[in-house]
């Protein structure tokens, strides 16, 4: 199988620049499967960067899908067991290399990820769309995150049997609780369970953002033989030890398109094909040669001997560091790279305009008005007067939500509303623009408030 995580297709589709990339991309990956003949292709999630994508995004997205996917080319894997408890569209339980309206060559089966979560009242995904027209398989999906079953998809080629598991994006203080409750569990297989790959396929937090706000590899079960990790950017394909000290290995595709000019970002971008015998796997990584090129460099302006009183000289020995960058590039696709300095201005230094000085490479770099990001060390900031921010800026929903739930003056205190109905309300108007989700939530709750309250009363 090929193996592939967060394509994030139609970022930036209106740039100029770099509109096209997450979609040439997204082909290099689909021309890559079929030259290697795979039996499938598996995604990890964010097939989509936005949760809404566009009309074009997604008529570009069905007609590569189309294009590479499906043919007369018999399938040579075979599904097992209840396909419904997978493929959740009640009118189509199958799935699409099995459907007989459909002629798949190329399977594709993909979780979702936080960029195309399921919402609204349906509970659907922007990747339920192509699902439903038969261009792939969505699974992963959770009916409820308090009590979560993960059943595999069941599939055989010859002597080998695959328990696909997969999990799609569930907001990660939400799902760490439900782990640390016990209440996530996989199902294995009647059918002698010792004898299937165990494969699993998760979009979340790999690493710590907080103490809940991550998933800790010591919480996965043991039995899983490889674990394919999406939502982590950075490329870490090979396949390494889990550090919690369980059997399987986890490998971690990371993007196939750049959404942020950071270090992890500039790794070298690959796909994986995956070779499965039995209870035995190989995994080749193959680099894509489609991805724009990001050289990142941090600067600590402490460390030189700039005045930091002069500008001029600021403007001229940034420069120099983004010449040096682009003339030791080395490029093979033609593309015009990114290229983002960090700056650390920790002893006095101050800022420079970022798309003024990106003028000097607006035909020569792909970001020209955003190569700068100027940061102080922790250090170096005063502790005794922390930053102001403006507006929302830096704050988390459950943290303000929380916040309100501790509030001393119960005049301001959160009574009616549940904490996590609020959450996910909120979420939903923020990430999702789901403009009624807030109003709904406050008038359900309400009237559950009031039925209540009437119901005492009558007693």
């Amino acid at each position: 199988m090929l193996l592939a995580t967060d394509c994030h297709i139609g970022f930036l589709e209106k740039d100029l620049i770099r509109g096209q990339d997450s979609f040439k991309t997204f082909e290099e990956v689909l021309k890559q499967a079929v030259e290697y003949d795979v039996d499938f292709i598996l995604l990890g999630g964010d097939l989509f960067h936005a949760n809404k994508p566009s009309r074009t995004t997604l008529y570009k997205t069905s007609s590569l899908l189309r294009k590479y996917c499906m043919g007369d080319r018999p399938s040579r894997i075979e599904f097992l067991g209840d396909q419904s408890e997978n493929i959740r569209y009640p009118d189509v339980p199958v799935a699409n290399f099995e459907d007989p309206n459909f002629k798949i060559s190329y399977p594709v089966f993909s979780v979702h990820g936080n960029h195309d979560d399921p919402t609204g009242e349906s509970n659907l995904s922007a990747i339920d769309i192509p699902g439903i027209c038969g261009l792939l398989n969505h699974f992963g999906k959770v009916s409820s995150v308090d009590d979560i079953e993960i059943r595999p998809l069941l599939l055989r080629k010859g002597q080998t049997k695959l328990a696909l598991y997969g999990l799609g994006s569930v907001r990660d203080e939400r799902l760490c609780k439900t782990y640390m409750e016990g209440k996530v569990k996989m199902t294995k297989p009647n059918d002698g369970p010792e004898s299937w790959f165990n494969l699993f396929v998760i979009h979340q937090n790999r690493y710590s953002r907080g103490s809940t706000s991550y998933i800790e590899e010591d919480f996965l079960d043991d039995f899983l033989d490889l674990v394919v990790w999406g939502h982590e950017h950075e490329c870490l394909i090979d396949p390494v030890d889990s550090p919690s000290g369980k059997k399987f290995k986890v490998t971690q595709p990371g993007s196939s398109v750049a959404t942020s000019l950071i270090s992890g970002e500039s790794r070298p971008k690959h796909i994986g094909l995956l070779k499965i015998h039995k209870k035995e796997f190989k995994l080749k990584k193959i680099p894509l040669k489609t991805v724009r090129p990001l050289f990142f460099e941090k600067v600590v302006l402490s460390q030189t001997n700039l005045n930091p009183g002069s500008e001029d000289a600021l403007t001229e020995f940034l420069k120099e560091k983004v010449e040096s960058i682009l003339q030791h590039a080395q490029i093979d696709n033609g593309m015009r790279p990114l290229v983002r300095l960090k700056v650390d201005k920790s002893g006095g230094y101050g800022d420079l305009i970022p798309h003024k000085f990106g003028q000097n490479f607006v035909d020569r770099v792909a970001n020209p008005k955003d190569i700068l990001r100027f940061d102080k060390s922790e250090t170096d900031a005063d502790q005794s007067h922390p930053p102001v921010r403006s507006g929302i800026d830096g704050l988390r929903l459950e943290n303000v939500i929380n916040e309100l739930c501790k509030e001393s003056d119960e005049r301001l205190q959160l009574k009616v509303l549940p904490k996590d109905g609020l959450e996910k309300a909120l979420k939903s108007f923020v990430n999702n623009e789901q403009k009624g989700s807030i109003k709904n939530f406050v008038e359900q709750e309400i009237k559950k408030f009031v039925e209540v309250r009437v119901a005492e009363a009558q007693n």
